[in-house]
């Protein structure tokens, strides 16, 4: 269904039969909700707001527009205007533009945006711009609690988003005579013992097998709800040495020295199906469901430990960030708005549904992707349902989180925390020493970052 006419906000013409009309009954009710929100907001119709993204929020190759654009121009009359970027001169071009006085308001948030990018002062809050006492934001407030930094909101999420999730086939665990994952969890039985039970089984039933590939150190450490840098909205401190991050970094060396772990890359589930678990964003599963069609494929969070009550998600959030020197602080605020709206309002999120189940084909008719609607409400329910763990660790900079050369020495310490046991073995054979030989620096780091908080 287009979704220029899903979430076109206009009453029924007169010729329209009463059939009809209760189609769009529930989006008039929303126009109605949304015509009184916006009037009380700020007019900012005729307003264009310069996008720098690697990007573009309006629509191309004859996609239609996103829920969010679709209200931002149609009911409060803004526009958006992309500057491209490449992922190598993203932030160059940003800092650019800030000292050159070019326009640029809006910018994607990514984790080097708190606090790094408010410390080289790239970005506004937006607390003067938008109501965060309103109810819209009720099902997201505890993350928007959590970005607070001193003081103001320069992070407003309006959705969790890519999820960590593990990919499994229930076709391989029922052969393997394996319990399902999904059962496990929902029953609060898949934790770490059962996950480790089940990757040694799936090894030992055959040759040349492994556990556990793709990417996941950093949602076994966050599946503990821990971090390596802890806020308090007034202080970072280092909680390297936090015994529930140890286990779960003694964990991985176990899958490490086992055999369990295959370091090789892969951009879906193995259709080799020697495999058994595949650690990777959510992204991945249309991709892996069309390689792996009669797998009968589902989707989990990380287990947690067998000491927690609660399954912990290691996922991101969505965001906008308010670009330095902008003078559209109304305008930005109204598009993030228009994205939550686009979360939370039931007809949006049915619609949404819907195009997400909607098969993804070649022009030769060849199954590219697709997400069955089981997998897709169960994504839904673990980022409404569970709790989402952000390390600020992340936002300080290519000395706390950067690839470099990809070497142990020069890698961020945060990619060598999260799978330096799994990828560096030869380098470093413990926990202990991981931790011993990033310690301080982690310390150095924080203390320019506290320095800088008021």
């Amino acid at each position: 269904m287009s979704l220029s006419l899903v979430f076109a906000m206009t009453a029924c013409s007169k010729e329209e039969t009463a059939e009809d009309s209760s189609h769009y009954k529930e989006e008039d009710d929303v126009a109605v909700e949304t015509a009184a929100v916006q009037d009380s907001m700020k007019d900012i119709s005729g307003q264009e707001i310069y996008w720098l993204a690697t990007y573009d929020i309006n629509p191309t190759n004859n996609n239609d527009r996103s829920v969010a654009l679709t209200l931002f121009e149609d009911q409060f009359g803004g526009k958006i205007n992309w500057i491209q970027c490449t992922s190598e001169n993203k932030f160059d071009t940003l800092t650019n533009r800030i000292l050159g006085g070019d326009p640029v308001d809006m910018f994607p948030y990514e984790w080097d945006a708190l606090p790094n990018g408010v410390y080289k002062n790239q970005y506004e809050p937006l607390d003067d711009y938008i109501d965060l006492s309103d109810p819209i934001w009720d099902g997201i407030r505890s993350a928007i609690d959590m970005y607070e930094y001193n003081g103001k909101h320069y992070v407003v999420p309006y959705a969790v988003s890519d999820p960590l999730l593990i990919t499994y086939s229930r076709q391989m665990c029922q052969e393997n005579g394996l319990d399902d994952p999904y059962e496990l969890y929902q029953d609060g039985e898949w934790d770490w013992d059962v996950f480790m039970e089940m990757m040694k089984k799936f090894v030992k039933n055959g040759e040349d097998r492994y556990g556990i590939c793709g990417w996941f150190g950093q949602a076994m450490v966050q599946s503990t709800g821990k971090t390596i840098v802890n806020f308090d909205g007034k202080k970072f401190t280092n909680n390297i040495s936090d015994p529930d991050i140890e286990a779960a970094e003694n964990l991985m060396a176990e899958m490490q020295s086992l055999g369990l772990y295959e370091p090789g890359w892969f951009g879906n589930f193995p259709d080799t199906h020697d495999v058994l678990f595949y650690g990777m964003a959510d992204w991945s599963l249309a991709g892996s469901n069309a390689a792996n069609q009669d797998a009968d494929l589902m989707v989990v969070p990380f287990p947690k430990s067998p000491d927690s009550d609660e399954y912990y998600l290691c996922g991101n959030y969505a965001a906008k960030m308010l670009v330095k020197n902008s003078e559209k602080g109304d305008a930005v605020a109204r598009y993030i708005y228009c994205e939550r709206l686009a979360e939370t309002e039931e007809a949006y999120k049915a619609a949404a549904k819907e195009k997400a189940l909607i098969q993804e084909k070649s022009a030769s008719g060849l199954l590219l992707g697709f997400v069955t609607e089981e997998q897709y409400d169960a994504i839904q329910s673990y980022k409404e349902d569970t709790v989402t763990v952000f390390d600020f660790g992340y936002g300080m900079g290519s000395t706390m989180y950067g690839d470099g050369d990809y070497t142990y020495e020069t890698r961020g310490i945060m990619n060598n925390l999260m799978d330096g046991l799994l990828n560096y073995s030869d380098q470093v054979d413990s926990w202990a020493v991981l931790r011993d030989n990033w310690s301080s620096a982690i310390d150095a780091v924080l203390d320019t970052y506290n320095a800088a908080i008021q």
